[in-house]
């Protein structure tokens, strides 16, 4: 067995050759067609669970793994796949590429002119005056066409009237002088009648008998003529006055000033009225890959929800505080963003799941909650292009299957509205806790989250929880239930520092902490999933003194308290000796810290 003395400096940063890499998940990744694979393609059959397995496991360029790459079962178990390490890019326009520049500036112009044009708030723009022409038009066109059939009936008559002339006559009979305009069709039919009367016995009888007939066939097209006319002349006056109707509006409009833009605000922070603004535009356009179009799109349609959803009436809105264990905020990451922590073993509490899932109201209810947190949560952001704009979320996995696994959670709806409408606001998603059933979920919502949003998870499973965490958050700021120091109500907060030290297996590690004056001195110390032998005593600097016993050694198992704290008033220079006896055969992480006080304190 081997004896260390505490060497913060050699200790903290020392590699753990036994650590486990988490593979970063990338989603499936098509190959690219070459022109040679276009034109011969089969129609692809479903895809078989093996190759799925593929695709999530491939490497951090992006391609699919081939044949011989695949995994074996036993890595399968221990590997989860995960998403390359995601690096935040940068707010402040003059650091972005000339492209980012440019989109951002195409989307703040078509953001103006809807803004001039109250696009975001104003109802359906009114019947165009174009369009009110075309249906003041549409009656004489009717009128016309009317007119038009009734004018080819009378070409098919007169057809009919050509090819009778052409038969052999009898009798040629005398043309019979021309009559006025108006009586021109009267007297073709009556030739006509004439000529068929010669070729019958019966001459007199067919010729008036056709007469009879020809006679009101010729009165309805004069009255029909009349008519037209007498409307045309009652239409003409009419679309005459419209152009000038038009005219007079189209000047009114010109004469009156335009309406002042529109003011829209979004968390907060009114679109286009300061460098916050561009904070806001360029989630939007990073959320659609930089394609103006696309974000200006999705900016209208996040506007228009959060008026249908009243999202400003819902931040009042008292929803109560049953889910405060199953979302909370707490502590700030390594980089400064809010961690927000989302519990599901929570709902192990039967009651609590079934006021949250029982019905569609009970489900309803729950997202507005998780609505209005978010909400808040956003709204303490700093929009300003050198703040911190975005959160990390913790998701603690453990003893949640009836969670996930229930019908009614399935389902993307609330993944999509999230992402349609919160753009860009989670800076990484680490999932902690994370048990094997839970890789078949991760396909079932991949379709429904974005290249980008995937490219921020990190999966760890229940053994490497912590130190994941740890990666991320450090140890005074990550909560005690989650493998941390910070807690509520204790002589310590999130601003005090704490020490990671790697107890090797079958060692002794001892802490020392000189103290060189009379005053109190306060630690707290805590070893992951403990097993281990633990104990204090002061040591003063001068030889004839006698050693304190402050803690004597005793074996601390898994479900102990998981922090232990000490203090001890110190009269004379000398030091406090922790010693940790790590008789296992696995290396154990030790966090501690302390602080001195003074006697008056």
């Amino acid at each position: 067995m081997t004896e260390e003395t505490q060497k913060p400096a050699a200790e903290a940063g020392a590699p753990s050759t036994e650590e486990v890499t988490v593979v970063p998940d990338v989603p499936p990744v098509e190959k690219p067609v070459t022109e040679k694979d276009a034109s011969p393609a089969p129609v692809p059959e479903p895809e078989p669970e093996p190759e799925v397995a593929k695709k999530h496991a491939a490497a951090t360029t992006g391609e699919v793994v081939e044949e011989a790459e695949k995994p074996k079962p036993a890595e399968e178990e221990k590997t989860i796949a995960q998403s390359v390490s995601f690096k935040e890019e940068s707010y402040v326009v003059g650091e972005l590429p000339e492209s980012q520049k440019k989109a951002l500036d195409e989307l703040k112009q078509l953001v103006q002119e809807a803004l001039n044009k109250h696009e975001f708030t104003a109802p359906p723009p009114p019947l165009k005056e174009k369009e009110k022409k075309e249906e003041v038009e549409e009656a004489p066109k009717a009128e016309e066409k009317e007119v038009e059939e009734k004018g080819e009936e009378k070409t098919e008559v007169k057809t009919e009237e050509k090819a009778i002339e052409e038969t052999p006559k009898a009798e040629p009979e005398k043309e019979k002088a021309p009559e006025p305009a108006e009586a021109a069709e009267t007297v073709v039919v009556a030739e006509v009648v004439e000529k068929v009367a010669a070729v019958d016995e019966d001459g007199a009888k067919t010729v008036e008998a056709i007469e009879e007939s020809v006679v009101p066939v010729s009165a309805p097209a004069e009255e029909a003529t009349s008519s037209a006319k007498t409307e045309g002349e009652a239409v003409a006056p009419a679309a005459t006055e419209e152009p000038k109707k038009e005219e007079e509006a189209a000047a009114a409009e010109d004469a009156a000033p335009p309406p002042p833009p529109e003011e829209v605000f979004i968390w907060g922070i009114p679109l286009l009225a300061d460098e916050r603004s561009d904070v806001i535009l360029l989630k939007f356009l990073r959320a659609r890959d930089y394609k103006v179009k696309d974000a200006f799109t999705m900016l209208k349609n996040t506007v228009k929800w959060r008026k249908e959803y009243g999202i400003d009436s819902l931040i009042e809105e008292d929803l109560g505080s049953d889910w405060e264990k199953v979302v909370f905020t707490h502590g700030v990451d390594k980089e400064g963003h809010p961690v927000c922590y989302n519990v599901f073993s929570e709902f192990q509490n039967k009651e609590l799941y079934q006021n949250t899932f029982a019905d569609e109201e009970k489900r309803s209810k729950f997202i507005k909650w998780r609505i209005q947190f978010l909400e808040k949560s956003i709204r303490k952001l700093d929009f300003n292009p050198t703040g911190i704009s975005t959160i990390v979320q913790v998701n603690d996995l453990k003893n949640s299957p009836g969670f996930f696994l229930n019908k009614e959670l399935i389902t993307g709806q609330a993944i999509q509205l999230l992402q349609d409408n919160y753009p860009e606001f989670v800076a990484k998603q680490v999932f902690i806790n994370v048990p094997w059933w839970y890789l078949p979920f991760i396909r079932l919502i991949s379709p429904f989250l974005t290249q980008r949003t995937k490219s921020k998870f990190v999966y760890a499973g229940p053994s490497k929880s912590t130190e994941t965490l740890f990666k991320y958050i450090a140890p005074e700021q990550v909560p005690v239930q989650h493998g941390g120091l910070s807690r509520d109500g204790e002589e310590f907060t999130t601003s005090d520092p704490v020490t990671e030290v790697t107890v090797k297996p079958a060692s002794k590690h001892t802490i020392e902490i000189p103290v060189s004056e009379t005053s109190v001195l306060v630690w707290e110390l805590r070893v992951l999933g403990w097993d281990v032998s633990y104990g204090a005593e002061f040591v003063p600097t001068a030889e004839d003194h006698y050693t304190v016993i402050v803690q004597k050694a005793r074996k601390v198992s898994p479900t102990d308290e998981p922090v232990t704290s000490n203090s001890f008033k110190v009269g004379e220079p000398g030091k406090i000796a922790l010693t940790i006896d790590n008789q296992s055969s696995k290396k154990k992480k030790l966090l501690y810290r302390s602080k001195t006080k003074t006697s008056s304190e």
